[in-house]
């Protein structure tokens, strides 16, 4: 499957205004053999601090659920037709502190083959997106698994 990487993180900032607010960057969005990835960065910027100096925990939060959308429409943007993504469920767990610019890596937990096939069977399909947030030195900061589903629409 080939996706235009640019469009969909396009279309995702424009659909998601609170994304673009805190400045997120999506640096990889690709979707191949090895499976679907999606990279996003969030520039150390005061206006997304906390207390200490860094990128605050909602922002982080944000960056993490917005990585994870891109996944989304990379993996099911073939689908909106006839089904809405939505997320379900998320857990995040905040590693260490984050200082200056961050990314978050995401990547889909099984093939979407096997997400669509149940989606054609009928059914409501569950699947996780994991997320890795790292500092610019590559040491990660937090983690995040969102669970998310395709609900068929009426």
């Amino acid at each position: 499957m080939t996706i235009d990487a640019t469009a969909v993180a396009e279309g995702l900032l424009a659909t998601v205004p609170f994304a673009r607010t805190i400045g997120t960057r999506f640096t990889e969005i690709t979707v191949d053999a090895d499976g679907v990835r999606a990279v996003a960065t969030l520039p150390d910027d005061p206006a997304v601090h906390n207390h200490v100096g860094g990128p605050h925990a909602g922002a982080m939060f944000t960056l993490a659920e917005t990585a994870s959308g891109a996944i989304v429409l990379a993996a099911f943007g073939d689908q909106l037709h006839r089904a809405t993504p939505l997320a379900v469920r998320a857990e995040i767990a905040y590693r260490k502190l984050a200082m200056g610019d961050v990314s978050a890596t995401a990547t889909l937990s099984r093939p979407p083959a096997d997400v669509v096939s149940e989606l054609d069977a009928g059914q409501r399909p569950e699947f996780e997106v994991n997320i890795v947030i790292a500092d610019a030195a590559g040491v990660t900061t937090g983690e995040m698994t969102i669970i998310w589903t395709l609900r068929p629409n009426r």
